[in-house]
């Protein structure tokens, strides 16, 4: 066969080459089974370069050549996924899978459901955007709505195909997937990152972590990541397969990486077996694992199932047993988290256990340590939980020294001073001090700049990063006092973009009273509640000396959201700050408060709705509730007068069955409403 030479037909030669390297490199990356020497792929690739070099105009976006960019980025730009990157429910134990198998029965009607079961990499979730066939864009999953741009860090995993191939490439398709690093070749890199004098990774996670999150894209190269296939986002311009499994095999068909360790199976049981399976070879595969995921196969039934917050009903990751070791707990300190919450954590002796050296782990919250019976001074068991987060399981009481002592829970921030507060019915204690803790610090000046609230454009979480580092702002008043010449010499800023900051904290002056609430981050105070609150007291000062019985009668206001803004306003720090916002400008139209509703039959009463309805939605209900005169709140407590249950009603009503409170169904509902 005669190939096209490079000094006479360069553009033909150029293609044949970028053909023959990406099926070496699917070959050797994806089949794991070599075709060419590395030798010859290194002279084939060169050969590329210099004709790319002599004819630039032949270089293409899928050019082997151009999987590693040359400039450093300034840092990874935000993408909002198109289609949300959801999380999934967890099962540990048996039980939860059948639990998880009974529920997907009981909606879709039927015993017989069919499953497909793949591995649940210890990676990063990523997600690929091809048009037309070529590969344009990568993204992390960052919050699930918001992932950061790494696609030229995602352009040097080899294994990557740049162009899709096969007679039914879509228009537009976002693969879902995960980047991970084998066992292999951690081991490879670790040796050379010894050999270099420089630090070891601590495991392939970490290590895959690291390298797609590099600023230059050259490091990234020089790391051995790989990628497979698993999941969805937009489709356009052909039609979606019928089935999960279809899905891989379509994907397989393209040149994407899909990972061959999966089954359909049937039932619980057929979940189980699977798992078993996988479970007993799990040290022999080569790459790590935490765990296997079950997906219903039919797409018609995983759209009947649909979602539930931030997971679908119809998948579940059931994880593997976390590995567990013992050592000795030194002391209990608290951290303040960036919302305030405050987390007891176990200083420890240090201690091996699931690939890592661990020396501090969670202990979740005050009611644990009591639950499980730790002192300071015990001999503990600690496990990481999924594999990565380690927590502390229990003590060994057996070993339990005299001088051991219990915890305390401070009634002080440590790092504010502020009040700690714990709600009712809440497990997490909080610091109350959110405008002016400095643990809360950066998390409550970006609530308060975005555009949900003041809508101060420009400020970002970098930007507010720097601002608070620098010591520059300590609290949002602090954002008033900026000049020009200060925004001037942060990081990335010119002259133009430091007046456009300047400018837009002079029009965020001018704002409204609910905008003005919602910023000032008021624990379980969203917007709907921030503007219900305005609308009912007409103004600010109002809402601050409300007494928690006046907060009760705000729609949606049930005891913990008006206790949490009671806590809020009673805290001095929090109302200095408020004053410094006003002394710096900021303010907004206010008006009489919202006139009270005439009487009706269920004027003063407190009801709660759960579970579905035979007739009616959730809205209907509450619109009808509330004409009548009552206040409709999301949770039950003692001042709750009825509780409304439907099908499925969980927690709510099991509540209300220990408190003693009325219950009816719809058609008592409707009998409520007309007086009887």
């Amino acid at each position: 066969m005669m190939f096209p030479s490079s000094a006479d037909r360069p553009a033909e030669r150029a293609a044949w080459l970028r053909t023959e390297l990406d099926r070496a490199n699917h070959a050797y990356y994806v089949l794991d089974r070599p075709e060419i020497p590395d030798a010859e792929y290194d002279k084939l690739f060169k050969e590329l370069e210099q004709i790319e070099a002599d004819h630039p105009d032949l270089i293409t976006p899928d050019s082997p050549t151009q999987r590693v960019g040359g400039a450093v980025a300034e840092g990874f730009a935000p993408i909002v996924h198109d289609v949300p990157m959801l999380s999934l429910n967890n099962g540990f134990e048996d039980s939860d899978v059948d639990a998880f198998n009974k529920r997907v029965s009981d909606v879709l009607q039927h015993g017989d459901v069919e499953y497909a079961c793949e591995l649940k990499f210890d990676g990063l979730a990523i997600s690929l955007r091809y048009e037309n066939g070529r590969f344009v864009q990568a993204s992390t999953r960052g919050d699930g709505t918001t992932g950061e741009d790494v696609t030229a860090n995602v352009r040097t995993i080899r294994s990557l195909p740049l162009t899709l191939h096969g007679d039914a490439v879509p228009k537009v398709i976002d693969v879902r997937g995960e980047v991970l690093m084998f066992k292999r070749d951690f081991e490879r890199l670790n040796e050379r990152q010894r050999e270099a004098g420089q630090r070891e990774f601590a495991n392939p996670r970490n290590a895959a972590a690291g390298s797609l999150r590099q600023l230059d894209s050259r490091i990234t190269a020089k790391r051995p990541l790989s990628f497979f296939a698993y999941g969805i986002g937009v489709l356009d311009g052909v039609p979606m397969p019928d089935t999960h499994s279809a899905l891989l095999d379509w994907y397989a068909s393209m040149g994407l990486p899909v990972n061959n360790e999966r089954a359909v199976v049937r039932g619980a049981a057929g979940l189980l077996a699977f798992f078993r399976d996988v479970g007993a070879r799990r040290a022999s595969l080569p790459y790590d694992i935490d765990g296997v995921v079950y997906k219903v196969n039919r797409r018609d039934e995983q759209d009947r199932l649909g979602f539930v917050s931030r997971a679908p009903r119809f998948a579940l990751a059931h994880k593997f047993p976390a590995e567990e070791a013992l050592t000795r707990l030194l002391a209990i300190e608290v951290q303040v988290g960036r919302t305030g919450a405050i987390t007891p954590v176990a200083r420890l002796e240090p201690v091996f256990v699931g690939g890592a050296t661990v020396t501090n782990a969670t202990l979740h919250n005050e009611d644990e340590v009591r639950r499980k019976d730790i002192l300071i001074g015990d001999t503990v068991i600690v496990r990481r939980a999924g594999d990565v987060i380690p927590e502390v399981v229990g003590a060994i009481k057996e070993r339990r020294p005299a001088d051991a002592r219990p915890f305390t829970m401070p009634i002080q921030c440590p790092v504010c001073g502020s009040a700690i507060e714990r709600l009712p019915d809440e497990a997490i204690a909080r610091c109350t001090g959110g405008l002016v803790c400095a643990a809360q610090r950066k998390q409550a000046l970006w609530h308060f700049a975005q555009r949900r609230a003041l809508d101060i454009d420009g400020l970002g979480e970098k930007i507010i990063d720097q601002l608070v580092e620098q010591g520059l702002i300590r609290t949002p008043a602090d954002l008033f006092s900026l000049g020009f010449a200060t925004v001037a010499q942060l990081d990335r800023f010119a002259d133009k973009s430091a007046q456009n900051l300047i400018d837009s904290l002079e029009r965020a002056r001018h704002t409204t009273l609910p905008r003005f609430i919602y910023a000032l981050g008021i624990r379980h105070v969203g917007e709907a509640t921030a503007r219900d609150l305005a609308r009912h007291f007409g103004s600010l000062d109002a809402l601050m000396d409300a007494s928690e019985e006046a907060l009760l009668e705000v729609n949606d206001v049930g005891p913990v959201v008006a206790e949490a803004i009671r806590h809020f306003f009673s805290e001095p720090h929090n109302r200095m700050v408020i004053e410094q916002l006003r002394a710096a400008g900021v303010q907004w139209l206010e008006g009489p408060p919202a006139p009270r509703k005439p009487a009706g039959p269920l004027a003063g009463m407190t009801v709660v709705l759960t579970g579905t309805l035979p007739t009616l939605s959730r809205d209907a209900a509450k619109e009808m509730l509330e004409a009548a005169g009552a206040k409709v709140a999301g949770s039950v407590s003692k001042k709750t007068n009825y509780v409304v249950a439907g099908v499925d009603a969980g927690s709510k009503l099991t509540k209300a069955e220990e408190l003693g409170i009325s219950i009816v169904d719809e058609e008592g509902m409707r009998r409520l409403l007309e007086g009887k």
